[in-house]
């Protein structure tokens, strides 16, 4: 009986990193593009305000808490308020990008997943800022809000008429919010450590104060979800690792190798 064994292609335990540089161009596109895509939607003032008219209103129809309610609690203190603030001017991309790096680095396979849900939410976002554009509480006066960034500081933002770096008109939805839930969704999936769920506190964190500092109506966070949401429905995840218990290390689970074949048996 003339027979022999075919060895099966044993698959690589660790999926192979993108090209960084072709990564360093994509991720830096996809910040520009969130950057500067946003200023495509200006010049649409009157439009903005009658939107957010209409976006308040409709929050008070659905009995969702006022914003105002979160802004009394940060306007106990001027500290508070002003780390309200530099939360919202500081922490956005940093942390974004720090979550990126992190995964390219230790977890591949979900880095490339991310990117992805990230540039489709994003992607998504620019462009229904183009067609919803809207202006955020503290511009309304039906609010009663305070502009916290201006009157307390730190503001990223200038005056709507002179600051030509942003579209103040583009509050829905909260890529602030969106971004930060992805943050901790992916950092969920990736890992295994017991206290991992710890990381929903960052867009737990972010929601209070996009909406306290008056940057941001509830409905804003709500849609930024619903879109994560779609996004995460489409792309899939990779595969639970089973070596990240305890160290948070691990690498893909590799498939079974198959069975050796045996030629000629036959016969």
């Amino acid at each position: 009986m003339n027979a022999r064994t075919e060895p099966a292609e044993a698959e690589p335990a660790t999926p192979a990193r993108p090209p960084i540089v072709r990564e360093l161009l994509l991720v830096a596109g996809l910040f520009l593009v969130y950057k500067f895509g946003r200023q495509l939607a200006t010049g649409h003032t009157a439009e903005a305000f009658r939107n957010a008219a209409d976006v308040w209103h409709a929050e008070r129809w659905l009995r969702l808490p006022g914003e105002g309610a979160v802004q009394t609690l940060l306007l106990h203190g001027d500290t508070l308020v002003r780390v309200a603030n530099t939360y919202y001017a500081t922490v956005h991309f940093p942390a974004t990008l720090a979550f990126l790096v992190w995964l390219y680095l230790r977890r591949p396979a979900h880095y490339v997943w991310a990117r992805r849900v990230l540039a489709a939410v994003t992607a998504a976002a620019l462009a229904l800022h183009l067609a919803f554009p809207l202006a955020p509480p503290r511009m309304l006066a039906a609010a009663g809000l305070v502009d916290t960034a201006r009157v307390y500081g730190p503001s990223v933002y200038g005056p709507p008429r002179t600051d030509h770096l942003s579209n103040q008109f583009a509050a829905m939805p909260s890529l602030h919010f969106g971004w930060a839930l992805m943050v901790a969704i992916g950092l969920i999936v990736a890992t295994r450590s017991r206290w991992r769920w710890l990381w929903l506190l960052h867009p737990l964190v972010t929601l209070l104060v996009i909406v306290g500092t008056a940057n941001h109506y509830w409905l804003d966070a709500i849609v930024a979800g619903a879109l994560l949401g779609a996004a995460l429905a489409v792309v899939q995840a990779p595969r639970r690792t089973s070596t990240t218990a305890g160290r948070g290390v691990g690498r893909l689970v590799p498939a079974p190798a198959e069975e050796p074949v045996l030629a000629g048996a036959a016969r």
